[in-house]
């Protein structure tokens, strides 16, 4: 399941910059992305968060992607998806992690997970993992409750509506906007893999409004395995090391492509 409201609004800090997003009174509308066909869901959540962040607007020169951010679903009281088997979402998407964190090491990536127990950091707490690191992307992994077992699907955000913004200061639930194209790069790569090692999945990424990538200022996507519904717990036990090799492969093909942002009103072509 994807989870899909505003969270709670965090502080962005880059340590050479000083630069940080406040918090924005947020309505509580909700937006809930379909589950191949009918996209994932997650239980509602509500927040408030202040505005405006400032995120980068124009693309600079190439620099290295050197970081992954992978951040396991859900957590503590929030068990995600259920289904037979006593199968938790919560608890598996940590195994399918742990393996992935090991295929992305091996790469010579350096990885950050958004919790490693049975703890449930804010949506925008996961974010700022992310944010705050320079030369980064962003991977959330779910479960999903629905879809055909043994497939694997990539989510990225649709793109953004144009803003009439002047100010080069983006709304902390826009962040991920000036980084949508590189979601998609990323997204696609990433699900090329997945559709050679697992039968039935598509070729291409998704586009779902998901939640937890609105709010993130990185290259960011939502890989969702299914199912939790399976009738035996080993056949997704079985899908770790394919997932963790698809999404270690398609990172590297990635990496090329990935481009730092730069402030507004910075020249040096590296983010403040």
């Amino acid at each position: 399941m994807l989870a899909v409201l505003l969270g709670l609004a965090l502080s962005l800090a880059n340590s050479s910059s000083g630069l940080r997003a406040k918090p924005q009174t947020a309505s509580n509308t909700q937006v809930t992305p379909q589950s191949s066909p009918a996209g994932p869901s997650n239980p509602a959540r509500t927040a408030s968060v202040n505005q405006p962040a400032v995120f980068p607007l124009q693309a600079a020169p190439r620099a290295g992607l050197k970081i992954v951010v992978l951040d396991p679903a859900h957590g503590g009281t929030d068990l995600g998806a259920r289904g037979t088997e006593g199968i938790r979402e919560s608890e598996v998407v940590l195994q399918f992690t742990a393996q992935i964190k090991r295929a992305l090491e091996e790469q010579g990536f350096q990885v950050i997970l958004t919790r490693e127990g049975n703890d449930n950091p804010s949506f925008d707490d996961r974010s700022a993992r992310a944010n705050a690191q320079r030369g980064a992307v962003f991977i959330t992994l779910h479960i999903a409750s629905t879809g055909l077992s043994g497939t694997v699907r990539t989510y990225v955000m649709p793109d953004p509506p144009p803003s009439n913004d002047t100010t080069g200061l983006i709304p902390w639930d826009r962040a991920q906007a000036p980084f949508v194209g590189l979601s998609h790069k990323l997204g696609d790569m990433v699900q090329a893999e997945l559709a050679q090692r697992f039968k039935g999945s598509p070729d291409t990424a998704l586009v779902a409004p998901v939640r937890q990538l609105r709010t993130t200022a990185a290259p960011a996507i939502a890989v969702e395995i299914s199912s939790v519904s399976v009738e035996d717990r080993a056949e997704l036990d079985r899908m770790i090391p394919g997932v963790a090799e698809a999404i270690a492969h398609g990172v590297v093909a990635f990496r090329p492509s990935y481009v730092l942002p730069v402030m507004p009103g910075t020249s040096s072509g590296v983010q403040p």
